[in-house]
């Protein structure tokens, strides 16, 4: 992984100096609120609704062991003994004392980590594949060029203050993973005629108010282009971006306003004067930037079927099969570690169960851990035979849950409960949904289906492109929530289409339970939810769950779906 050097080292040093005086002056009331709040913006620190909230960048999800163990030490000393994963592959704390945040930087810089550009109108923490370099099906490693453009964006001084924030995902593999059609710029790796690498590039996709899928602006970008095209890029969308309403600033109305057409033709007359300039990358750049990343010390094993040394042992077959992914070296497989359990908030994870993991990553996975989107944890490095070893290890600790693409695999956001911009809290509905379906045998009978939640149309929990989309409203001052189907993310990526009227929080696991029993009437042989709901449409699923009133806590047995 990308360790810092001397320039890295002094950057953040001279951030958390100036951080440091910044808040001080704030703490004595020589700034105002309104002067300090782009200042600690630029830090990643938000006011919510009880406390400050940090938000911690982890490029492209990628950790150190090192790295892992001092968010364990800041959920420890400085919040209340957990952290949050998001959907950003960061880590956010919920309950920070502002005066505490200049340690905490500091603490974070003593393992070469920041929290700059985790929040503000810049380009945000780039995104990428949990299971980039290990991955089966990898056309090629994409980390070197997210770490590239990570550089480039940090501090970028023509792009610190965008119409608003800009977000930016790359996958390297055949099936998209990063979800890069929901992206500002979203790349996938692809090989022209010639057999050359190079970018597809996508603009103009995002969730929010107005969801939108990205629009491909050029099939094939030779990758030592990849920085002067996405300056060409942002360069369009900064002069042309509006900046006299927030809610139709993004990218995406942007290119809807000029069509895609005109758009892409106005980065191409920018990129004329920028493809062979100082930014392109070289051969050198690319093999410096590369050697971060080159594959560990693996042993020479024989492939083995786990399974088949725990014939009898249903719950690790189950485990197997959910949270256990190929990997592109025989002999070993890329772990999930769910933190989805039943009666714990989706993507948290105590301080002890984040040095746990540390330590998981020390003893079978060369240090490292990756962040997924889903707000999981992955190991991407660990030897088939010491599956079941690690398996026992995590289930001990609660991070062992077979539930991996399942229903209770829940994307949520902290909603109302913590975020001042919520209409609606998430937390408890993915609760009450969680503990309904609390039955392994019924989720592992009903299949991949992504339910995600978010507490208000940010869309921070990417209800938009979930099988199942759950968003909190505002309706007279009280908490309702949106019901949308047939999102979709990866390389068949789709908008979810919403039902109909809103439903009350008691509601909600009585119209997930009547979702349910239309999708195992109608399905077809190994279909999954979003394939059954994308083939009939809304109109099943509006019919059968509107078709009585709902009964706020109403229980429904599983024979419902005999």
């Amino acid at each position: 992984m990308y360790r810092y050097d001397k320039y890295d080292h002094l950057i953040v040093k001279e951030r958390i100096a100036q951080y440091r005086d910044q808040v001080q002056r704030r703490i004595n009331d020589e700034l105002t609120e309104a002067e300090f709040l782009p200042l600690r913006l630029q830090n990643g620190l938000y006011m919510q609704r009880h406390a400050y909230m940090l938000r911690i960048a982890v490029p492209y999800g990628l950790l150190s062991s090192a790295q892992m163990r001092m968010f364990g030490h800041i959920a420890r000393k400085y919040d209340r003994g957990y952290g949050h994963f998001t959907t950003r592959q960061n880590i956010q704390f919920n309950w920070i004392e502002l005066e505490q945040t200049p340690d905490i930087l500091a603490d974070l810089a003593s393992v070469e980590m920041h929290a700059i550009q985790t929040s503000g109108n810049c380009i945000r923490n780039i995104t990428s594949d949990e299971f980039a370099g290990v991955a089966a099906d990898e056309i090629i490693d994409p980390r070197p060029f997210a770490e590239i453009l990570r550089q480039w964006s940090t501090f970028h001084p023509e792009f610190l203050a965008l119409p608003r924030k800009f977000k930016v995902a790359i996958n390297g593999a055949v099936e998209d993973r990063a979800a890069i059609a929901v992206h500002d710029i979203g790349l996938t790796v692809v090989h022209n005629e010639a057999g050359e690498v190079g970018f597809k590039f996508m603009a103009g996709g995002g969730m929010g108010r107005t969801p939108i899928l990205g629009s491909v602006i050029r099939e094939f970008l030779p990758w030592r282009h990849l920085l002067t095209y996405t300056e060409a890029v942002m360069r369009v969308y900064n002069t042309h971006g509006r900046r006299d309403n927030k809610y139709k600033a993004r990218i995406k109305i942007l290119l809807k306003a000029l069509g895609v057409e005109e758009f892409t033709r106005q980065v191409e007359e920018e990129w004329a004067d920028l493809k062979d300039g100082g930014e392109t990358i070289t051969d050198e750049e690319l093999a410096r930037v590369a050697a971060y990343f080159q594959a560990p010390a693996y042993e020479t094993l024989p492939a083995i079927d786990p399974a088949a040394e725990q014939p009898d042992n249903k719950a690790f077959a189950n485990w197997l099969k959910r949270n256990v992914k190929p990997h592109k070296t025989p002999g070993y497989a890329a772990v999930i570690l769910s933190l989805k359990k039943t009666g714990v908030p989706p993507g948290d994870a105590t301080a002890e169960q984040i040095d746990f993991m540390a330590d998981l990553a020390d003893r079978y996975s060369f240090g490292e851990l990756r962040v997924t989107h889903e707000q999981n944890v992955v190991l991407a490095d660990v030897k088939q035979n010491a599956l079941f070893a690690l398996w026992q290890e995590a289930k001990a600790r609660g991070l062992a849950t077979p539930n991996i693409g399942l229903l209770t695999d829940m994307i949520c956001c902290p909603g109302g409960d913590f975020c001042s911009l919520a209409n609606a809290k998430s937390l408890p509905i993915a609760a009450a949904i969680a503990e309904r379906f609390d039955n392994l045998d019924f989720q592992h009978d009903i299949g991949d289906i992504e339910l995600n939640i978010s507490g208000c149309i940010n869309a921070c929990g990417h209800h938009h492109v979930g099988s199942i989309g759950v968003l909190g409203v505002d309706k007279d001052g009280s908490e309702w929530y949106q019901v949308s189907i047939g999102g979709a993310q990866g390389n068949n990526s789709a908008i979810g289409k919403i039902i109909g009227p809103s439903f009350s929080a008691l509601q909600m696991p009585e119209v997930i339970d009547r979702l349910l029993q239309v999708y195992v009437r109608e399905r077809h042989e190994e279909e999954r939810f979003v394939d059954t709901a994308q083939r009939l449409g809304i109109a099943p699923f509006k019919e059968h769950v509107y078709a009585t009133p709902i009964a706020a806590g109403a229980l429904v047995g599983e024979d419902h779906y005999a």
